[in-house]
């Protein structure tokens, strides 16, 4: 991965490049210098220590060897990998399939207290129907080539979404009126998936609110990308070819805010589920 899309990723990567760094310039060598110990160019050594390019795991060992620092080859490698895990492809993450991917996120969501999700492509996974996710899966799973495991994937999302009926979770959903037509899956599928939206909104955990397609946006905010919110600590983004983690706090402030002005522009309770009825009508 050459460039960083968020700043999260970017303040993680800058601060590596800068430990790298020092630890030249603590060994006395110049660029030229390293990049001749660690048999590579002079451009590469710059972009590494400029933040341009994420260093492998290699990389760092050299860099480290060269300037006589072996001993922090192992911590500066965790940091790197840690930086590398705030933004992960699809592919990668869904190259053995898509339960594990959903079995890794269990822990996390049975830690989190307060979820806030904007949902702007799909319904929120721990609101799905199996015949939604199935349907969406598979769709997925076809789009990208990642192996089929589509029916135990279903299985994992059913099990980590029983948070929103167990313990002391709470739920601020928040989903674009346009989502409740996107066709995903037969009509049947669409109504069994809508009808639950409906059911779960009688739930004490969850909030659910929908932003109408016609609701003015010149002074609020325009759609975004789908992400949830992990308390206050933690933000998944979702792309189309990666997922991006954010944890800086001025990024996380960026999101909260623009979560909270999306909060304004829903409508809740009767007029909510006038929508969503209306979407159910359309399906006829």
């Amino acid at each position: 991965m050459s460039t960083f899309p968020t700043s999260s990723v970017q303040e993680a990567r800058a601060a590596l490049a800068s430990r790298l760094r020092e630890l030249r310039l603590d060994a006395g060598i110049t660029g030229k210098q390293i990049a001749l110990l660690c048999n590579w160019s002079v451009a590469k050594s710059s972009r590494i220590e400029n933040a341009v390019t994420a260093p492998s795991d290699a990389d760092i060992r050299a860099w480290c060897t060269a300037c006589g620092a072996d001993g922090q080859a192992d911590d500066l490698i965790a940091a790197n990998r840690q930086a590398d895990s705030m933004y992960l492809q699809w592919k990668r993450l869904q190259r053995t399939g898509m339960k594990q991917l959903a079995e890794t996120s269990a822990k996390l969501y049975e830690r989190t207290r307060l979820f806030r999700v904007y949902a702007s492509h799909v319904i929120p996974g721990y609101l799905q129907t199996p015949s939604y996710a199935t349907a969406l899966m598979r769709t997925i799973a076809g789009f990208r080539g990642t192996p089929d495991d589509v029916s135990e994937a279903v299985e994992v999302r059913m099990r980590r979404a029983r948070v929103i009926y167990e313990g002391d979770h709470r739920f601020a959903t928040l989903i674009e009126e346009n989502v409740l037509y996107h066709r995903i899956g037969d009509p049947e599928v669409m109504a069994g998936q809508l009808g639950n939206l409906l059911a779960s909104m009688s739930l004490p955990s969850m909030s659910l609110g929908i932003i109408p397609a016609a609701v003015a946006r010149e002074q609020v905010i325009w759609p975004l990308e789908q992400f949830t919110v992990f308390d206050d600590a933690r933000i998944h983004v979702e792309l189309l070819a990666a997922k991006v983690t954010v944890t800086a706090p001025g990024e996380l402030d960026i999101y909260l805010r623009a979560f909270a002005r999306l909060a304004e522009m829903a409508v809740y309770g009767a007029e909510a589920r006038a929508l969503i009825v209306r979407a159910i009508d359309a399906l006829r």
